[in-house]
């Protein structure tokens, strides 16, 4: 083999060592040796979660770019996120701490935010939130179990007892066997009520089997309910009296309303009252003719005397009569 040959092998073989090296670098760091390299947002967590650095971003299950760096900053971690450039994430989304799976790596998830929001600057820092993950999650389940064994034991417990007394099927059982005679005792009281609604005795059992007082019945509820509509209707009509009086219509609407006729109303009233003292008091032709006796007692003389009169016209001529009236008379 010559020279010539050599050295072809010799540099055929770095030519493949150098491609080799690069597609090893390209897979490692993510294929991002010749793209550009982006901008840096700042996510704060209480943990991180087993995140890692190379772990993924995503938006909307895209992935934008990975995470650069991991740091403790005070009393919290933080994860540099390396985003792309032509990635734009809004001001007011929310990065979270997303699990892949159950044997998954976890990654940054990033919400689409609000359309038309100002987009996040480099260097500057995202708003996060928690959500819970694997261990939370079991350790949730883990503390539930125990809950749910202590109600358990409790309900246990309640049902059979403690050992210091008895549970709730031995009370009962107590109760049961203390009062077997009155439950034999009301069992057949009821028998015997049953069997006389069968029977159709009682109200009750004619109610039941009784067609016609079963038609009464209905009957009754019926006029009840005629009833009931007459009295509505008698409310009705008494509401639109009571309206018609409250807006001064009719004889009593104008009588309660009308200052005129209310004040013709109290003038009548009070002569009818002046009235009424004086003929009380025996004023005027009327109230001498109720309380004056003697004008009573010559009316009673005169009538007296016109009736004898009347009694000697039967034996006199007429021109004798009209004296012995006039002479009777006066």
């Amino acid at each position: 083999m010559n020279n010539a040959q050599q050295t072809a092998r010799v540099g055929l073989f770095f030519i493949l060592g150098l491609a080799l090296t690069w597609v090893t670098f390209e897979t490692l760091s993510g294929g991002t040796l010749f793209k550009n390299k982006g901008y840096t947002l700042v996510a704060g967590f209480e943990s991180l979660k087993e995140l890692k650095e190379g772990d993924e971003v995503r938006m909307a299950g895209v992935k934008i770019g990975s995470v650069e760096k991991t740091r403790l900053a005070g009393r919290r971690a933080e994860a540099v996120l390396r985003i792309d450039a032509d990635a734009k994430i809004a001001s007011d989304a929310t990065a979270s701490i997303v699990m892949a799976g159950l044997i998954g790596t976890n990654y940054i998830g990033i919400d689409l935010g609000t359309a038309g929001a100002a987009p996040l600057a480099d260097g500057a820092e995202i708003q996060t939130r928690v959500t819970p993950d694997i261990n939370t999650i079991m350790t949730e389940i883990g503390n539930l179990g125990q809950k749910l064994e202590g109600a358990l034991s409790a309900f246990g417990t309640t049902l059979n007892g403690d050992g210091k007394g008895g549970g709730l099927f031995q009370k009962l059982d107590k109760i049961v066997t203390d009062n077997s005679d009155r439950v034999s005792t009301t069992m057949t009281n009821l028998q015997e009520i049953t069997t006389k609604l069968n029977k159709g005795e009682g109200t009750l059992g004619k109610l039941i089997n009784d067609p016609a007082l079963h038609d009464e019945l209905i009957a009754a509820v019926a006029e009840i309910k005629s009833t009931a509509s007459q009295a509505k209707g008698f409310i009705t009509d008494a509401q639109g009296i009571i309206a018609q009086v409250k807006s001064g219509q009719g004889a009593l609407g104008t009588l309660v309303y009308d200052e005129t006729m209310a004040n013709n109303l109290r003038v009548t009233v009070t002569n009818i009252r002046s009235v009424s003292d004086k003929l009380a008091k025996g004023e005027g032709t009327l109230g001498k003719l109720i309380n004056d006796d003697t004008l009573y007692n010559t009316a009673q003389s005169t009538l007296k005397k016109a009736d004898r009169a009347l009694d000697g016209l039967g034996d006199s001529g007429p021109i004798t009569a009209v004296g012995i009236v006039a002479n009777s008379l006066f």
